[in-house]
């Protein structure tokens, strides 16, 4: 009887923990893609390591990380996804392509998107919120954040709450379709 007991214990001892560090390596992966900034990264950790009460969608619901896949599995989706794109646009009719024109050289570091006119990509569509999105700039890619809009942000059909976004990728803020440039 002392036996089974001492080995239940001993199996309870390999997993606690398990779910702290199955966040911390997902807070470390968004780190490591530029999903996050530095200072969003400590507060999360240290929220992790101290907290006794963690909550995990509030720390890594908001990530969406892109896996790297083999090279075969990256054409298949972004032929998917060219493909999906080019049906929408043979559908789209007499609507014209929107295209968000992002520059990648780094010279903005952070945009933001809404139906406001100080927003820097204004969006003249009332499901859009005023402050719908921010763009980050960091590490040569493009981060989108959603801000809590009302109607959320989608990237490639997946609702995301914080994603990296790449050339020739579907966001849609609201009833707005946008193609990544």
């Amino acid at each position: 009887m002392d036996r089974c007991c001492g080995e239940r214990e001993n199996r309870l001892v390999l997993h606690r923990g398990g779910s702290r560090r199955r966040i911390t390596r997902t807070l470390n992966a968004a780190y490591g893609a530029g999903l996050l900034s530095d200072d969003t990264f400590a507060a999360r950790i240290d929220q992790v390591l101290r907290s006794r009460l963690v909550d995990p969608v509030a720390l890594i619901g908001d990530l969406n990380l892109r896996g790297p896949g083999p090279p075969w599995d990256r054409l298949r989706s972004a032929m998917r996804a060219w493909w999906r794109l080019a049906r929408q646009d043979a559908s789209a009719g007499d609507r014209p392509l929107v295209l968000l024109a992002l520059d990648w050289s780094g010279a903005q570091s952070e945009l933001l998107i809404g139906r406001h006119h100080g927003c820097d990509v204004v969006v003249d569509e009332p499901s859009v919120s005023r402050r719908h999105a921010r763009l980050v700039f960091r590490d040569h890619k493009w981060i989108v954040q959603d801000l809590k809009s009302t109607n959320g942000t989608v990237v490639n059909g997946v609702r995301v709450g914080r994603c990296e976004l790449m050339p020739g990728d579907s966001v849609v803020l609201g009833d707005a379709h946008l193609k990544v440039d």
